[in-house]
Protein backbone atom coordinates (compact mmCIF):
# COMPACT_ATOMS: atom_id res chain seq x y z
CA UNK A 1 0.00 0.00 0.00
CA UNK A 2 1.75 3.02 -1.47
CA UNK A 3 0.07 5.50 1.37
CA UNK A 4 1.93 3.57 3.63
CA UNK A 5 5.36 3.75 2.50
CA UNK A 6 4.79 7.58 2.24
CA UNK A 7 3.54 8.09 6.18
CA UNK A 8 6.37 5.66 6.55
CA UNK A 9 8.78 8.18 4.88
CA UNK A 10 7.28 11.58 6.28
CA UNK A 11 7.75 9.87 10.02
CA UNK A 12 11.37 9.37 9.16
CA UNK A 13 11.64 13.73 9.15
CA UNK A 14 9.00 14.26 11.92
CA UNK A 15 6.25 14.67 9.67
CA UNK A 16 3.84 11.93 9.64
CA UNK A 17 0.82 14.02 11.30
CA UNK A 18 1.43 16.46 8.35
CA UNK A 19 -0.42 13.83 5.63
CA UNK A 20 -3.68 14.14 5.22
CA UNK A 21 -6.24 11.34 4.68
CA UNK A 22 -9.57 12.08 3.75
CA UNK A 23 -13.00 10.29 3.50
CA UNK A 24 -13.90 11.60 -0.66
CA UNK A 25 -11.75 11.36 -3.29
CA UNK A 26 -8.48 13.23 -4.26
CA UNK A 27 -7.60 11.90 -7.15
CA UNK A 28 -8.49 14.46 -9.78
CA UNK A 29 -7.51 18.54 -9.32
CA UNK A 30 -10.55 19.22 -8.56
CA UNK A 31 -11.47 16.68 -6.24
CA UNK A 32 -8.55 17.31 -4.28
CA UNK A 33 -8.71 20.97 -3.82
CA UNK A 34 -12.72 20.45 -2.53
CA UNK A 35 -10.98 17.80 -0.22
CA UNK A 36 -8.01 19.91 0.94
CA UNK A 37 -10.27 23.27 1.11
CA UNK A 38 -7.74 25.60 -1.75
CA UNK A 39 -7.97 26.54 -5.31
CA UNK A 40 -7.33 24.21 -7.44
CA UNK A 41 -4.32 25.60 -9.19
CA UNK A 42 -2.36 25.47 -5.54
CA UNK A 43 -2.71 20.96 -5.93
CA UNK A 44 0.90 19.84 -7.27
CA UNK A 45 -0.11 17.37 -9.35
CA UNK A 46 2.30 14.91 -10.25
CA UNK A 47 2.71 13.34 -14.04
CA UNK A 48 4.53 10.05 -15.05
CA UNK A 49 6.17 9.70 -18.47
CA UNK A 50 8.18 7.84 -20.08
CA UNK A 51 11.39 9.35 -21.16
CA UNK A 52 13.97 6.62 -22.46
CA UNK A 53 12.47 3.72 -21.64
CA UNK A 54 12.45 5.04 -17.86
CA UNK A 55 9.30 6.41 -15.57
CA UNK A 56 10.14 10.48 -15.11
CA UNK A 57 7.56 12.12 -12.63
CA UNK A 58 6.76 15.94 -13.33
CA UNK A 59 4.97 17.89 -10.78
CA UNK A 60 3.21 20.84 -11.49
CA UNK A 61 0.78 23.43 -10.76
CA UNK A 62 -2.68 22.17 -10.98
CA UNK A 63 -4.05 24.28 -13.71
CA UNK A 64 -0.30 24.00 -15.89
CA UNK A 65 -0.98 21.70 -18.72
CA UNK A 66 1.82 20.26 -20.61
CA UNK A 67 2.94 21.75 -23.50
CA UNK A 68 4.30 19.34 -26.28
CA UNK A 69 7.17 21.71 -27.45
CA UNK A 70 8.72 22.63 -24.30
CA UNK A 71 8.63 19.25 -23.26
CA UNK A 72 9.97 17.89 -26.10
CA UNK A 73 13.18 20.53 -26.51
CA UNK A 74 13.62 19.74 -21.90
CA UNK A 75 13.14 16.18 -22.64
CA UNK A 76 14.01 15.33 -26.29
CA UNK A 77 11.02 13.38 -26.77
CA UNK A 78 7.53 13.87 -27.07
CA UNK A 79 5.26 13.37 -24.09
CA UNK A 80 4.14 10.28 -23.87
CA UNK A 81 2.20 9.55 -20.17
CA UNK A 82 2.57 6.10 -18.23
CA UNK A 83 -0.51 3.92 -18.46
CA UNK A 84 -2.30 2.92 -14.98
CA UNK A 85 -0.37 -0.30 -15.07
CA UNK A 86 3.25 1.03 -16.17
CA UNK A 87 2.49 4.22 -13.27
CA UNK A 88 2.05 1.42 -10.36
CA UNK A 89 4.81 -1.05 -11.71
CA UNK A 90 7.35 1.37 -12.78
CA UNK A 91 6.92 4.19 -10.00
CA UNK A 92 5.57 2.38 -6.82
CA UNK A 93 1.85 4.75 -6.92
CA UNK A 94 -1.14 4.14 -8.56
CA UNK A 95 -2.87 6.44 -10.65
CA UNK A 96 -4.74 9.31 -8.48
CA UNK A 97 -2.26 9.11 -5.67
CA UNK A 98 1.14 9.24 -7.87
CA UNK A 99 3.62 11.61 -5.95
CA UNK A 100 7.08 12.12 -5.57
CA UNK A 101 7.60 10.47 -2.20
CA UNK A 102 8.80 6.97 -1.72
CA UNK A 103 9.03 6.03 -5.19
CA UNK A 104 10.79 3.06 -7.11
CA UNK A 105 14.48 4.08 -7.05
CA UNK A 106 15.75 5.36 -10.29
CA UNK A 107 12.57 7.42 -11.22
CA UNK A 108 13.85 10.96 -11.84
CA UNK A 109 11.63 13.61 -10.44
CA UNK A 110 11.64 17.36 -11.81
CA UNK A 111 9.45 20.07 -10.36
CA UNK A 112 7.79 22.57 -13.02
CA UNK A 113 7.89 26.44 -12.45
CA UNK A 114 4.41 26.64 -12.54
CA UNK A 115 4.73 25.94 -8.72
CA UNK A 116 7.28 28.81 -7.95
CA UNK A 117 4.36 31.60 -7.65
CA UNK A 118 2.65 29.89 -4.12
CA UNK A 119 4.12 29.25 -0.60
CA UNK A 120 2.25 26.34 -0.35
CA UNK A 121 1.33 23.54 -2.39
CA UNK A 122 -0.87 20.19 -2.12
CA UNK A 123 0.79 16.70 -3.67
CA UNK A 124 -1.36 13.76 -3.27
CA UNK A 125 0.47 11.14 -0.48
CA UNK A 126 0.20 7.73 -2.61
CA UNK A 127 -3.49 7.27 -2.33
CA UNK A 128 -6.76 8.74 -4.04
CA UNK A 129 -7.74 10.20 -0.79
CA UNK A 130 -4.40 12.19 0.79
CA UNK A 131 -2.67 15.37 0.51
CA UNK A 132 -0.10 17.13 2.26
CA UNK A 133 0.37 20.84 2.17
CA UNK A 134 4.22 21.94 1.71
CA UNK A 135 6.06 24.93 0.92
CA UNK A 136 8.25 24.61 -2.21
CA UNK A 137 11.52 24.41 -0.34
CA UNK A 138 10.00 21.11 1.87
CA UNK A 139 8.66 19.65 -1.98
CA UNK A 140 12.51 20.13 -3.28
CA UNK A 141 13.68 18.21 0.13
CA UNK A 142 11.28 15.76 0.10
CA UNK A 143 10.43 15.34 -3.95
CA UNK A 144 14.31 14.27 -4.12
CA UNK A 145 13.95 16.03 -7.57
CA UNK A 146 16.43 16.75 -10.27
CA UNK A 147 15.77 20.36 -11.79
CA UNK A 148 13.24 22.44 -12.03
CA UNK A 149 11.58 22.81 -15.90
CA UNK A 150 9.68 24.99 -17.62
CA UNK A 151 7.44 22.43 -19.68
CA UNK A 152 3.84 23.80 -19.06
CA UNK A 153 1.43 26.24 -20.49
CA UNK A 154 -1.59 28.03 -19.17
CA UNK A 155 -1.00 29.18 -15.74
CA UNK A 156 0.53 31.88 -16.67
CA UNK A 157 -1.35 35.36 -15.05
Amino acid sequence: MSIKRVKEYFAKHGMENRVKEFDVSSATVELAAEAVGCEPCRIAKTLSFMVDGKAVLVVTAGDAKIDNPKYKAQFGTKAKMLTPDEAETLVGHAVGGVCPFAIKEGVLVYLDESLKRFATVFPACGSANSAIELSIAELEEHSGFTSWVDVCKNWQV
